[in-house]
């Protein structure tokens, strides 16, 4: 099962990584006004973006999002190499957008980002992922760089924060009004929080449902989280894998499986 699960996380970086390396169609415009295309809020879409991926060897796992908070870190941009190709939800870049490359938020989230360094902010929505080098947190679209004068460093000390989902900036928090008016997104009232998936850590499979069972019996409750059991197929015939639920972050489950030293456990979401 852990060639299972390596498998399984090659494919979705692979998905992950068109928004960097595929060709797509060219932006279009219309009357010298940018073409920001269509946003995909797909359920489709959302849900395969939003598995763990494993990229360059390290896992990463989206997880719960609440409106309000904000993360500090190095922001970067990326511009005429990727324009027009696609992002890893299957939309077109275009450079000229405000959206932004994160690497576990949930596609369409709102976020404002503020230069630690002068002050000046910019809204836009994720619609990608990224970028995969240690210290950044966020990849601007060039827009979104000028916004915040990063465009001649290339990088800058910012603040991200969490204000809207699904495309839509909340209503419910208190935003610079300025910021808000040169933003290409509506404001409306938005869910506060946006439960993407529950962790669980699998503790063994078997091709026999029976073997499973026993084996869920046997372990359910037994470390204080719930044992379950989820049929998938492998080589053309199901197998049962066993998990333990209610786990509330990466961390939480990454502690259980390093304290209890499990052979052959591991991370999933559902």
């Amino acid at each position: 099962m852990q060639i299972y699960g390596i498998i399984l996380g090659i494919f979705t970086a692979l998905l992950l990584l068109s928004g960097c390396s595929s060709k797509g169609t060219n932006v279009t415009y219309n009357g010298g006004a940018p073409n920001y295309g269509t946003m995909n809020n797909s359920a489709q879409s959302q849900k395969a973006t939003m598995r763990p991926y494993q990229i360059n060897g390290k896992w990463y796992y989206p997880t719960t999002v609440t409106l309000g908070e904000s993360y500090d870190g190095i922001a970067s941009w990326y511009g005429p190499k990727f324009h027009g190709k696609k992002t890893s939800n299957g939309e077109t870049y275009s450079m000229h957008a405000h959206t932004a490359a994160h690497k576990t938020l949930p596609m369409n989230t709102i976020v404002r980002v503020t230069s630690k360094e002068n002050g000046r902010s910019t809204i836009v929505r994720i619609n990608d992922r990224g970028p995969f080098v240690a210290g950044r947190i966020i990849d601007l679209s060039k827009s979104a760089a000028q916004d915040i004068d990063m465009m001649g460093k290339g990088t800058a000390r910012v603040r991200v924060e969490v204000i809207g989902f699904n495309g839509t900036i909340s209503n419910s928090l208190p935003l610079n009004q300025e910021t808000i008016a040169n933003s290409e997104y509506k404001i409306a009232t938005t869910q506060k929080t946006m439960q993407l998936s529950q962790f669980l850590v699998q503790i063994g499979a078997f091709r026999r449902k029976e073997g499973a069972q026993s084996y869920q019996q046997s372990n359910s409750e037994i470390h204080g989280y719930p044992a379950i059991i989820k049929e998938y197929m492998l080589d053309g015939a199901p197998i049962y894998r066993v998990m333990l639920s209610g786990f509330k972050s990466e961390a939480e489950a990454r502690d259980f499986i390093a304290l209890q030293k499990i052979t052959g456990a591991f991370i999933t979401t559902e």
